[in-house]
């Protein structure tokens, strides 16, 4: 493409056969260019463009278009070398952009002045020596790039092309002005952009209460056709208005559709999809993790107003996918209710069916003359074994139901020492029961927990000793003791934090009754851990000074 354009401009645009080369320069050129895809379909519109640019560059001899021509491509070359992260393509650029530069200022302006004269170092160094530079291009190698084939930066591309026009307009100017040398207008053209440049560099960030030109570029950018904070502050209210995320979405597209350039849409996501409005031939593609959104607009968008839209459509997929996992959080929190619920009354009636079963072996190994202690046995235990099947029964209707029933302090000794006597349990007593009240069902289900933990244990270990000992004073304290093995430290440490994977049972019965206990104020923890002295401690928590 550039030598081809060399070759048109270096010896004269007037011959025919300069117009020729003219011609396919700018075949060559609708192969490079980065601005339409391969695969894109090209309207009409865009073909008789395209025809007509070719037929005023293939049959128009003008310095003025060429230079204007050249602009252009300096504008496109450089916009594609500032967007590209290949080294070698970048370099490529670069002599490239360095080339038209030259062929530009050097030849084709100075033929634009009427009494411009040929200098025969200048024609030779232009014709022969220039054109050295598009020939390099020939021996760099290149890479495939896995960039798109349209990566070229708008916004520099535009920057350069004026630049190149003031450039080229400014130093037009001067020379005739000043009626002296191009070079010296040149140089001077030079160097007012550059103090403009320098200028505008200063005023880019803020100073002295001023905003600055970056700021109030990025607020323009930020608010074309569709004002940032307004966007958000609707997707705020329907993300606290609708609970549902494939609600929100919808009223989220209805939002969509209510803007002003937007005529309709298409959007899929993994479950459900949607439409609205009307299609037309101008489409923005968006694709943001699980969100596909196709809208179509009434008029063709600026590349601005579609970096605005993928962004936004970003935020609306961030919403949704919050709605999402809210969603799931409330499907696990209700799964996880079900679980801990039900392994709770599994304990619970696992403890209520050990009572009755020592009460069935006591009646079956109850001699003749045992009948009147075995009697007074069964009336204490029945209604202690009633009134904790009542509350099971209360707590399957209400699962969150905390019971704070008190019970006598000494009534619940005597009939935790009536359950667990035949099983080896040594208790100890430290304080007066007289006077002294506790929470019911906390300490039994405590109590049933901690010794039946501890009589497993003895089970698996011979010569375990278990101990309860308890303080009826200030609101009650029961520790459970034995001389068996350690527990490992991972365990001990998450004992009271989370269900515990247990070989035996659900592991979830001391996670329940912590959570039990800190309802009702108290604290269950490790008050031993070591070997020969491992022990267990719930009691009331203090008060905080």
């Amino acid at each position: 493409m550039l030598l081809t354009l060399h070759l048109a401009l270096a010896w004269g645009i007037e011959t025919w056969w300069a117009r020729g080369l003219m011609l396919a320069h700018f075949g060559f050129f609708l192969m490079w260019q980065p601005v339409w895809r391969a695969d894109r379909e090209i309207s009409a519109s865009s073909a008789l463009l395209i025809i007509g640019a070719g037929s005023v560059l293939g049959f128009v001899a003008s310095w003025w278009l060429a230079a204007l021509w050249v602009g252009v491509l300096v504008g496109l070359v450089g916009g594609r070398a500032f967007s590209t992260e290949i080294a070698r393509q970048h370099a490529a650029s670069l002599i490239a952009l360095l080339y038209l530069l030259g062929i530009l200022l050097g030849w084709v302006v100075p033929h634009l002045f009427a009494d411009y004269r040929e200098v025969e170092a200048l024609v030779w160094l232009m014709r022969y020596g220039w054109m050295a530079l598009p020939l390099a291009l020939l021996i760099i190698p290149q890479q495939r790039s896995t960039q798109a084939a349209h990566a070229v930066d708008f916004i520099y591309s535009v920057m350069l092309f004026l630049m190149v026009l003031v450039l080229v307009l400014g130093s037009f100017a001067l020379k005739l002005v000043t009626k002296g040398d191009y070079l010296i207008a040149l140089a001077q053209t030079l160097l007012g952009l550059a103090l403009m440049l320098l200028l505008l560099a200063w005023l880019w960030k803020p100073r002295a209460g001023f905003a600055g030109f970056g700021q109030l570029l990025s607020r323009y950018f930020l608010s074309v056709g569709l004002p940032f904070e307004q966007w958000i502050q609707n997707l705020a209210h329907l993300a606290n208005a609708e609970r549902e995320p494939e609600v929100f979405l919808q009223r989220a597209m209805q939002e969509i559709q209510g803007l002003p350039w937007v005529a309709g849409g298409v959007w899929r996501n993994l479950d459900n999809t949607g439409e609205f409005g009307l299609k037309t031939q101008h489409k923005i593609d968006i694709e943001v993790h699980r969100l596909h959104l196709s809208l179509y607009t009434r008029g063709r968008v600026s590349p601005s107003l579609v970096v605005h839209v993928r962004l936004l459509t970003g935020l609306l997929d961030f919403f949704y996918e919050a709605k999402l996992r809210e969603k799931l959080q409330r499907q696990n929190a209700y799964v996880q209710a079900i679980h801990e619920t039900g392994a709770r009354l599994t304990h619970d009636v696992k403890n209520l069916l050990q009572s009755l079963t020592a009460l069935c072996s006591a009646a079956e190994h109850t001699e003749a003359g045992q009948a009147e202690a075995l009697q007074m046995l069964i009336q204490r235990q029945l209604p202690l074994i009633t009134r904790r099947l009542d509350f099971t029964l209360k707590k399957l209707k209400a699962p969150h139901m905390v019971g704070r029933e008190e019970i006598a302090a000494g009534e619940w000794w005597q009939n935790l020492h009536t359950r667990y006597a035949s099983h080896g349990v040594q208790f100890e007593l430290d304080g007066a029961l007289d006077g002294c009240s506790i929470p019911a069902e906390l300490f039994d289900s405590v109590a049933d927990n901690l010794l039946q933990n501890a009589i497993k244990k003895r089970g698996m270990e011979a010569g375990v000793v278990i101990r309860a000992h308890f303080v009826p004073a200030h609101g009650g304290a029961l520790q459970v003791l034995d001389s068996g093995s350690p527990m490992p430290m991972e365990v001990a440490a998450k004992l009271f934090d989370a269900p515990v994977a247990s070989q035996t049972g659900l592991g979830i019965g001391l996670y329940q009754s912590a959570r039990q206990a800190e309802q009702l104020g108290y604290r269950l923890r490790v008050a031993q851990n070591e070997s020969g002295h491992v022990g267990f401690e719930l009691s009331l928590v203090p008060a905080a000074a």
